[in-house]
């Protein structure tokens, strides 16, 4: 495996499972809304805004968390609606997101996103190359 690949691999084991948790409302309420859990929407943005992408500009970690054009427009797409979410929630509470009135869109930007990057890793994996 190329440094590259080992680079992007490194990333996109944080970027897809948040991905994902952002798709899955059930699971959102059965881990976020638990105390004795780790993962939160704090986890959410830091793994979206700070460690992992930039999902205001995420152009930057095109090769780096994400593999494509697409997967970029729907990180901005997504990065849009979770800040729409965070001006509904005034005291930073992960029920007060799931609340949200943009929360259903941050939902079904999350699917199309998660499905997308789960498409592109397995096509690299089967085929050899990405989409």
């Amino acid at each position: 495996m190329s440094a590259e690949a080992q680079v992007l691999a490194n990333y996109r084991v944080h970027v897809v499972p948040v991905v994902l948790a952002l798709a899955n409302p059930p699971w959102q309420r059965d881990v976020w809304l638990d105390p004795s859990q780790f993962e939160n929407i704090d986890h959410v943005f830091h793994t979206l805004f700070d460690d992992f992408c930039d999902a205001e500009e995420p152009e930057r970690f095109l090769g780096i968390s994400l593999r494509t054009e697409e997967e970029v427009s729907l990180m901005r797409a997504l990065g849009i609606v979770l800040n729409d979410a965070a001006a509904e929630a005034p005291n930073d509470t992960d029920a007060e997101y799931l609340q949200a009135s943009a929360w259903p869109e941050v939902v079904a930007i999350a699917g199309r996103l998660a499905q997308v990057m789960v498409s592109n890793d397995l096509c690299l994996l089967s085929c050899g190359r990405h989409a």
